[in-house]
Order: C-alpha cells, then sequence, then structure tokens
C-alpha cells in the first residue's frame, strides 16, 4: 500500500456515515476541546445533526441565506465564496475536514458567502442556538468556540497576506504549505496528498490566471520540490518551499 493509498484509507474512516458521533469520530481531537468530558460530547452531540452528504457542486448554503447554523467540515472539502455587484464569483476560501464554516453568518445573522462542496463531503449541522445554551453550561465548549473564530479572524489575516504577496510561485508555495499544515493537524501526510481544488479555483482565490497556476506548477515541478500527478501532490523539499513563501526565493 502506497502513501496516497494510506491516506485515503484514513480519510473513509467514518467518512460518510451517519452513524458516526462526536465520542466516536477521528476528528473530535480538532473540532472538540480536548477537557470535554464524555457526559459533555454527548450532549454536544445530541443537537447535531447529520444530512446526507453533498454532492461536489452542492450548496450547503447561500449568501443571503438566513443564518441559523455552523457546520462542521467531517469529510471532503468545500470552498467559500462571495459574488460581486457585477455576478463575479470569488473564491475567498477552502475548507477541510475538521475545519468549521459558517460563521460568516453572526454579524448581521446572514450568511456573507456562499458555501459549496468541492467533492462529495459530508457535514455535522450544528444550531447556533443550541450551541449558545449548551455553550453556556460548558464553559469549555464556549472557550473552545471563540477560538474557533480567533482561527477564522488569524485565517483572513493570512488571505489578506498571501494575496499581497508579489509573487506568484510565493502565493502557491504558501497554499501548499497550509494545505500541508491541516493535513497534518488531522495526522495525515504532510508531504503527500490531494488538492481538493481546480487549478481554476486556485488562481480566483490567488488572483492568478489558470495559465500562471499550471506555469508555477510546472516550475516547481521541474526544480525538483514538488511531484504533480494530477491533483496528488508531493512536496520533496519542504525547507525550499517554505524559503519560497518567505520571499526568499
Amino acid at each position: 500500500m502506497n502513501n496516497m493509498q494510506i491516506i485515503k484509507t484514513q480519510d473513509a474512516h467514518c467518512a460518510h456515515d451517519k452513524r458516526v458521533s462526536c465520542g466516536n469520530c477521528r476528528l473530535n481531537a480538532i473540532c472538540l476541546p480536548i477537557s470535554l468530558h464524555v457526559e459533555d460530547i454527548d450532549r454536544l452531540n445530541s443537537i447535531v445533526q447529520r444530512s446526507k452528504p453533498l454532492q461536489k457542486g452542492e450548496y450547503l448554503y447561500r449568501a443571503s441565506d438566513e443564518f441559523d447554523s455552523v457546520f462542521a467540515i467531517r469529510s471532503g472539502a468545500v470552498k467559500a465564496v462571495s459574488i460581486s455587484d457585477k455576478g463575479d464569483e470569488q473564491v475567498t476560501g477552502f475548507y477541510l475536514p475538521g475545519e468549521v464554516v459558517g460563521m460568516d453568518g453572526l454579524a448581521d445573522n446572514v450568511y456573507t458567502n456562499s458555501v459549496i462542496a468541492l467533492e462529495t463531503s459530508s457535514v455535522c449541522e450544528i444550531p447556533f442556538n443550541r450551541l449558545e445554551e449548551l455553550s453556556l453550561q460548558i464553559p469549555t465548549l464556549q472557550r473552545h468556540f471563540f477560538q474557533l473564530m480567533s482561527r477564522e479572524i488569524t485565517q483572513d489575516q493570512q488571505v489578506i497576506t498571501l494575496l499581497s504577496k508579489g509573487s506568484a510561485e510565493a502565493r502557491i508555495a504558501t497554499l501548499l504549505l497550509s494545505i500541508s499544515s491541516r493535513n497534518g493537524r488531522r495526522n495525515l501526510s504532510t508531504n503527500d496528498f490531494i488538492l481538493p481544488m481546480s487549478r481554476t479555483d486556485i488562481g480566483n482565490f490567488l488572483g492568478l490566471t489558470i495559465e500562471t497556476v499550471s506555469r508555477i506548477f510546472t516550475r516547481l515541478q521541474k526544480s525538483n520540490l514538488i511531484a504533480v500527478d494530477k491533483k496528488e501532490i508531493t512536496i520533496i523539499d519542504m525547507e525550499v518551499l517554505r524559503n519560497i513563501a518567505n520571499g526568499n526565493d
């Protein structure tokens, strides 16, 4: 069994199984506070709603929909997009298993982005009014939710920094390193992974043309920094890739 098969096997575990609970999900170390007691996990699990998986291209929610829930990605991947007044789509983020979407609706009680499945994806829906009630009863859960909000703000700041980088190579290197570190949080390989998003989505997110994205991937591969097989990525030289991301190329 090669590395990519191992990764897929790990991701397949409890991926789209609706019988998964917060207690036995392999992502609970990411989603839940470490100090949460078993009985509190059961209380949280009682408010979580698990519907059938989203198929590629399906919407989890749309901009201007009434805000009522936040969503934890259990498997697959989704993208968040905003639509300009002219109807142009701007990708504002990619979310992987163990990450939470929907907090863009907190400020005005309507979602400001639309969230779309990049591939078959399972989500846990957490009604926000029930989460608020439970958070008041479980202080560690409330603190954890504040930490998730902080992480969301930090990620937004990182996106702004990413888009301000002058080098196309730096932008793509930063994206690859971001996915690598996020895989590490799920105890998956940080060197071998699958990019769930298309080259078009990557270009849209990074402010680059698809031709530039393809050219940079080819250049990084010819420099023996990464190996590319369709959507499968292998990072060969992590240190040099970090140097590029930091503008030291």
